[in-house]
């Protein structure tokens, strides 16, 4: 997700979001990644943020790897992330007629 313009509220996605030069956002993220070139003020929950050379955030980051390239600004807190603030990706159950199907190819092959 690509911000280049105002946003206020809630952003909540799986993937990267990013904060372009000329975007501002207020408001609460959640994302598995966050790269903030523009102005952020607010609650942000990531496994990543990177606060680039224009990118100026204000507010409380919770997570485990944040970093703020020279000339990138940040005025808060930062706070570790807890397991269930940050987005978590759901590990894929094998069909069960897929597992049926291994199954009987292993017994096949015995």
């Amino acid at each position: 997700m690509h911000i280049d313009g105002y946003m206020e509220g809630k952003i909540n996605t799986e993937k990267t979001l990013v904060i372009s030069r000329s975007g501002r956002v207020k408001g609460e993220i959640i994302a598995d990644k966050v790269i903030i070139n523009g102005l952020f003020e607010g609650e942000c929950y990531a496994n990543h943020v990177e606060i680039l050379p224009d990118g100026k955030a204000q507010g409380c980051i919770h997570s485990d790897e944040l970093s703020i390239e020279r000339g990138g600004q940040f005025i808060g807190e930062s706070q570790p992330t807890a397991e269930d603030q940050v987005v978590k990706l759901q590990k894929s159950e094998p069909k069960p007629e897929l597992a049926d199907q291994a199954s009987k190819q292993d017994n096949a092959a015995s």
